[in-house]
């Protein structure tokens, strides 16, 4: 680079930016994000990228040089001199990193961008190694021994140096001018950063997945019955097979649903009670649907929060992670030696992310106040009629509790079947339902 000056520097400029630009637009083309996989892939091979156009240019500027043949031939010449072991060179760390995009299960996702987008830019490096770099380097190269001649005589008609002599020389000439170039190249620096934080350019840590499901799932404020979280689960579950993408559902309503990746850290096998269901819903294959799921997701948000602020419940989307699970994407965590200050703070955290845009699917894991009924018996009337007391929590116990009161004798059975005395459904809404 240093032999060939600044116009070798300047064939390489040109040809870098080219391959990076036609890579991101492949990256468009194949639907990836840029994100810290696609991006290290670009940094990944950004090393070998201005290779293949230095080699070419350092060995047309070498043939140059030697004047043994004219421009266009020692072009050639040149190009083939150096133009199979470069391109042995680039299918040599593609067969290297290529095989990584065949990686399957759940890693394959996230990790085939990188081997894909180098390989791209190999390619394309490549090909403007073998294509553009020599147009450049014939037109710009050569012109080094063309200004020689030009300068011997005084004469300075080249349009490249007429350019560079207009743009360059104020700037050696003036120290404002130069200061204002600064300026301009800082500002233009603080104006590339800031896109970033403007969103102008969308750079997300990982890669959307696109999967074939999602999770719904549904809290219901506690003590509410099994009855009334199935129904609200039921009327969740009949808006989303309206949704064109969704093929079918599955509801688990007081239980979990079969553990998932996703539920590895959030412990959702753990998940079980009257006010807890959840909704497994199964899309479309991503070949046959054109919205990936995390569209379909934040599109059928919208319509399950409704329902849910209709009937109290806290009901949240869960996808499947682009990346190891965690337990939330923000998750605001409240220590302290007095409880009761502890829930306070929790609550207004709790406002604060409420209120915060492009914030959704809010929760904390403080149990609601519930009531508690006691019962007591009436001694006195219960012993007038003949009855003890611990008859009655006897009754109530394996009542309300569902307990065996005696078993089933079964010869073909290994283990004993229990009988037990419930309630029907319909006397289970409330305290007072309950026959005494």
């Amino acid at each position: 680079m240093l032999a060939m000056g600044w116009r070798g520097a300047l064939v390489v400029f040109l040809s870098v930016p080219l391959t990076f630009a036609l890579t991101l637009f492949s990256y468009y083309i194949l639907g990836y994000t840029l994100n810290r996989i696609t991006l290290f892939a670009l940094v990944f091979v950004v090393g070998i990228v201005v290779d293949d156009s230095i080699i070419i240019a350092e060995n047309m500027h070498r043939h140059f040089k030697m004047r043994r043949l004219p421009f266009r031939e020692a072009a050639i010449y040149a190009i083939n001199e150096v133009g199979n072991p470069t391109i042995l060179a680039t299918f040599t760390v593609i067969a290297a990193i290529l095989p990584m995009a065949f990686v399957s299960g759940m890693m394959g996702p996230y990790m085939s961008p990188m081997p894909i987008g180098a390989s791209i830019a190999m390619l394309l490096s490549l090909f403007i190694a073998l294509t553009i770099t020599p147009y450049l380097g014939y037109h710009l190269l050569r012109e080094k021994d063309k200004q020689k001649e030009h300068a011997k005589n005084g004469e300075h008609t080249n349009w490249i140096y007429r350019f560079f002599n207009t743009v360059e020389k104020p700037l050696l000439n003036s120290a404002a001018k130069r200061w204002v170039m600064l300026g301009s190249i800082f500002v233009l620096l603080l104006a590339s950063i800031a896109t970033f934080f403007t969103k102008t350019v969308a750079v997300k840590m990982l890669p959307f997945d696109n999967k074939n499901e999602f999770q719904v799932v549904i809290d219901m404020p506690e003590g509410t019955t099994l009855e009334r979280t199935s129904a609200v689960t039921r009327e969740i579950s009949q808006y989303l097979i309206a949704v064109p993408e969704v093929v079918n559902y599955q509801n688990y309503v007081g239980t979990s649903a079969p553990i998932t990746f996703n539920g590895l850290v959030r412990h959702y096998d753990m998940r079980g009670g009257s006010n807890m269901a959840d909704i497994q819903v199964n899309l479309l294959r991503k070949e046959e649907r054109k919205m990936q799921s995390h569209d379909l997701a934040k599109k059928i948000r919208p319509g399950i929060l409704k329902i849910a602020e209709k009937y109290g419940a806290n009901v949240k989307v869960v996808e499947v992670p682009p990346g190891p699970p965690v337990l939330s994407t923000i998750v605001a965590e409240v220590y302290g030696p007095n409880h009761k200050e502890q829930i306070n703070i929790a609550h207004r955290v709790k406002e604060i992310l409420s209120n915060t845009d492009d914030v959704v699917d809010i929760d904390w894991s403080v149990e609601g106040v519930q009531t508690e009924y006691r019962l007591e018996v009436d001694k006195e009337k219960a012993m007038l009629n003949g009855i003890a007391p611990q008859q009655i929590v006897g009754n109530l116990t394996y009542l309300l509790r569902e307990m065996p009161i005696s078993n089933l004798y079964d010869d073909k059975s290994a283990n004993p079947i229990g009988i037990v005395m419930a309630l029907d459904d319909k006397d289970k809404t409330s305290i007072e339902d309950i026959p005494v």
